[in-house]
């Protein structure tokens, strides 16, 4: 039993030099350990954006960012169209879209007319933004109106990027999507 303590001890001593975890500063160090984006691997986050928030947009259009997803968005945003034309607006890290937008266009010639539909779809139909100190960022009009975005707004997480809905929107999809969710998962479980 002496040996087992000797052991923890040592790793106690790992862990005030530095090894046996991710040193974290700033305002990463005030936030629970398991918060998305606070563990590194080799240099890239491991961001999956969870959870509905309800927030609103202010008179000049700007919207507050979910606390909890701040820091790892501090780095700029896409704000972007769905592909699936949902009235709703992505949001997406910077990297994340580029590789999303990147494996939809690799499988097209690059001269293909329907490639360049896509390219224009999606680096015409998005835009580059940050949030300010305050953890707001401006919603672009033309983003806004595709959305019916109004003053309360659902930002909701979906996986690798945030979407905002419109709260009547959001309630509207949300009932569609609980319904039709088994007959989803039934045709996927059927391809197994």
């Amino acid at each position: 039993m002496a040996e087992w303590g000797k052991m923890f001890d040592g790793v106690a001593l790992w862990e005030k030099v530095g090894y046996g975890r991710a040193q974290r500063t700033g305002v990463e160090e005030l936030l629970p350990l398991l918060h998305l984006g606070s563990i590194s691997n080799a240099g890239a986050s491991v961001v999956h954006f969870r959870g509905t928030f309800d927030h609103t947009l202010d008179a000049k259009n700007r919207l507050t960012m979910p606390a909890r997803y701040r820091s790892v968005l501090a780095g700029g945003i896409v704000l972007a169209m769905p592909v699936d034309q949902q009235p709703c607006v992505g949001v997406w890290r910077p990297q994340e879209y580029d590789e999303y937008s990147r494996r939809a266009l690799e499988g097209l010639p690059s001269l293909s007319p329907r490639r360049a539909e896509l390219e224009r779809f999606f680096f015409g139909n998005s835009q580059d933004a940050e949030l300010d100190a305050a953890g707001r960022v401006i919603i672009p009009a033309f983003l806004s109106e595709q959305a019916h975005l109004e003053k309360e707004i659902v930002i909701v997480g979906v996986g690798e990027r945030l979407e905002l809905w419109g709260k009547g929107q959001w309630g509207s999809h949300q009932a569609a999507l609980l319904s039709g969710v088994a007959a989803i998962t039934a045709i996927v479980d059927d391809t197994a």
